[in-house]
């Protein structure tokens, strides 16, 4: 009999799906509640901390209730009119399909200023909308108001339960700088459908929603995404490995976390590495840990010297102390410990590689996001 073959149970990268989702049991309740009960959302996430994979399986719990699921990404919507159209095509198959009959779902788009043109894909029936003809900023922009209005006018004729998921929302004040303040004055007057914006650039997300000056200031529940708990985490590696026909030492499991501290995209990357190197029959113990981090490590050499090679000499400098101890690089005691400069400069070189995602902070407190980052600069830099 042929040997039992399982294909790796890890994954990153791509989003988390079904058996590689871990843990956020807490999260996907409480988001869906929000959903059903109308209520807008900001969800803030670093990249790579599974937001996409969380709002996957909320999407899925919220569609087996009957709610009807829209869903753009901002970041492929350079322009208005990109996204009149990506919200014109979610509209028509994520709203009017499940609603309308086929011949009956265009008829939404009668009142619309520019009539979008509809392409149908010969392989799959698939439909695309575009705008042929370039209007008047005037006219796509009434257009897109209108489609943003069609959700909630559609979710009260049929009496269902809508939500709008607009991912990467931070990318809304590039596009137009008039779009947030027309998405809100729609949004506020649509109490039938649950915005959900999802954003990795915290600087940006936290201006859009916390400055007073901004039109969606204070208008939406902030919930901020954290890394998963040992525990949880912990148990789930067990599952995977054990489900694929190998086992893992309990220290081998505390010696992942601590390197990746619950990092999402970090261990699910660790643990591929460990799963491969791990062969069926087997017990992954802390020695393959450390052979799976150096094969992670020389994995993202490339992805970490651009880092590297695109900062400054101050940033650079920063990076190491940081990597050396995370803490409070504009205090005094610790710019002399670790050689960095002047408070105003190191202030510069930290707040570039925040807006670069490289590095976090809160409360004074900095920190380098990726954790394989650290580690590749304590042994290269």
């Amino acid at each position: 009999m042929a040997p039992e073959t399982h294909t790796n149970p890890f994954r990153y990268g791509a989003l988390a799906l079904d058996d590689a989702f871990t843990d956020r049991e807490g999260e996907v309740v409480e988001l869906t509640d929000d959903a059903l009960n109308g209520q807008d959302v900001v969800l803030f996430a670093p990249r790579r901390f599974g937001k996409s994979s969380l709002m996957w399986r909320v999407s899925q719990d919220l569609i087996a209730r009957r709610a009807l699921v829209a869903h753009v990404n901002l970041m492929t919507t350079p322009t208005v009119t990109r996204l009149a159209e990506k919200l014109a095509r979610t509209v028509y198959d994520d709203i009017a399909s499940p609603l309308f009959r086929a011949k009956e779902r265009l008829s939404i788009f009668q009142g619309l200023r520019v009539r979008p043109l509809v392409t149908v894909n010969p392989d799959d029936g698939s439909l695309s909308f575009s705008f042929d003809a370039a209007p008047r900023p005037e006219d796509i922009g009434a257009t897109l108001e209108r489609l943003l209005e069609l959700p909630g006018q559609l979710a009260g004729e049929r009496k269902r339960p809508v939500v709008l998921i607009l991912d990467e929302f931070q990318e809304v004040v590039e596009i137009d700088a008039g779009l947030p303040r027309l998405m809100r004055s729609v949004f506020q007057e649509q109490p039938e459908v649950a915005h959900m914006y999802l954003g990795s650039k915290r600087h940006m997300m936290q201006r859009i929603f916390n400055d007073e000056n901004e039109p969606f200031w204070r208008s939406a529940k902030q919930v901020e995404l954290g890394v998963i708990g040992e525990e949880p985490f912990g148990h789930y590696i067990e599952q995977q490995f054990a489900r694929t026909s190998r086992g893992i030492e309990e220290t081998a499991v505390e010696a992942i976390l601590a390197v990746t501290g619950g990092h999402p995209y970090a261990t699910q990357e660790l643990c591929y590495f460990l799963w491969q190197d791990t062969p069926a029959g087997s017990i992954a113990n802390v020695e393959g840990v450390s052979d799976a981090l150096a094969g992670v490590l020389n994995s993202e050499h490339a992805h970490f010297s651009l880092v590297w090679e695109g900062a400054s000499a101050h940033q650079r400098v920063l990076l190491r102390a940081l990597a050396e101890e995370p803490g409070h690089p504009l205090a005094a005691d610790y710019r002399r410990r670790h050689g960095l400069p002047a408070a105003s400069s190191t202030q510069r070189a930290l707040q570039a590689l925040e807006r670069a995602e490289v590095v976090g902070r809160n409360a004074g407190r900095a920190w380098i996001t990726e954790p394989f980052l650290a580690q590749w600069l304590l042994d290269n830099a």
